[in-house]
């Protein structure tokens, strides 16, 4: 579960910039037509190829708040880029004054026991990670509660220079409750989650590379264009292929190392009952680029 850091919204909102494109790639937006229309989120195809998918979180005047809605949002958002063909990655951004700050307190402040237990209360959120395609996080800003969560739902962060990851829900009376406590051990040891989760402090992002939460540490006005860089990397290859990969990389979390041995064991041999294994080989054998098909 994840909120708002009311002491990081007091020392923000003041200096919260509205969404815009000047620093980013000449974008394809995807028309009314191809999606839904969206009020919490702006859904473009960027790239050289259209073939990146960005989600951008837009409710600036909340730091990019996790309201309900807006999480709806984002899983329809990624159902449409899943069912695009052309689409091979996509990166979830938000402002670089905040990827998002937590989810909305106004929000659930009233809820009761029986209507979050009853209901499943967040389950929903947990879309991001089941998406079979490769998903980016640019994280630029706070990263706290539900945004740092959100965050680790994606395969790979990149961090501005000025992020700060942080699980503060104990400060209000409660816990993570969108993986914040299970994720957050598996990246950066049971010493530093429990510290993070107990005190509520956040990190910075240079902390977090140095602790393998994120991959790399950018500057703000580079970030985005980078992940959509990364995307564009990660498209040119088979689709196929690269979601058998994830799916293997995947397993690590799940499984011991012998279990996760034998599935990357049977999923690489699965690729050579494909069509791009034999084109990859082949065109590397004649010193050529290859023609994927995504079969």
């Amino acid at each position: 579960m994840a909120y708002f850091c009311q002491n990081v919204l007091k020392i923000a909102a003041s200096s919260i910039a509205g969404h815009s494109n000047s620093a980013r790639f000449a974008a394809y937006r995807l028309s009314s037509t191809a999606v839904p229309s969206y009020q919490h989120i702006i859904v473009e195809k960027q790239g050289a190829k259209t073939n990146v998918g960005v989600i951008t979180l837009n409710r600036p005047k909340a730091l990019n708040a996790l309201c309900d809605a807006l999480m709806r949002e984002v899983s329809t958002a990624l159902d449409e880029l899943e069912k695009d063909k052309d689409v091979g990655a996509v990166v979830i951004t938000g402002s670089e004054k905040a990827f998002a700050a937590g989810a909305d307190i106004k929000e659930m402040v009233n809820n009761t026991f029986s209507q979050v237990y009853g209901g499943n209360f967040l389950n929903h959120w947990n879309r991001v990670s089941t998406c079979k395609k490769p998903v980016i996080a640019a994280v630029n800003g706070y990263a706290l509660g539900g945004g740092c969560e959100l965050a680790m739902m994606c395969d790979i962060i990149l961090a501005g220079e000025n992020a700060k990851f942080g699980q503060p829900e104990i400060a209000i009376g409660t816990i993570p409750g969108a993986g914040g406590t299970q994720r957050l051990i598996r990246s950066v040891g049971k010493s530093k989650a429990m510290e993070m989760c107990l005190t509520g402090l956040p990190i910075t992002a240079q902390e977090a590379e140095k602790l393998g939460l994120v991959s790399r540490v950018l500057p703000p006005k580079e970030l985005v264009a980078e992940a959509i860089k990364m995307g564009e990397k990660i498209a040119s290859h088979s689709k196929l292929i690269v979601a058998m990969c994830k799916e293997s990389v995947n397993q690590a979390y799940e499984t011991t190392l012998q279990e996760g041995l034998l599935f990357e064991k049977r999923t690489f041999h699965t690729t050579f009952a494909t069509a791009d294994r034999k084109e990859g080989m082949t065109a590397f054998a004649e010193k050529r680029p290859p023609n994927f098909t995504d079969s």
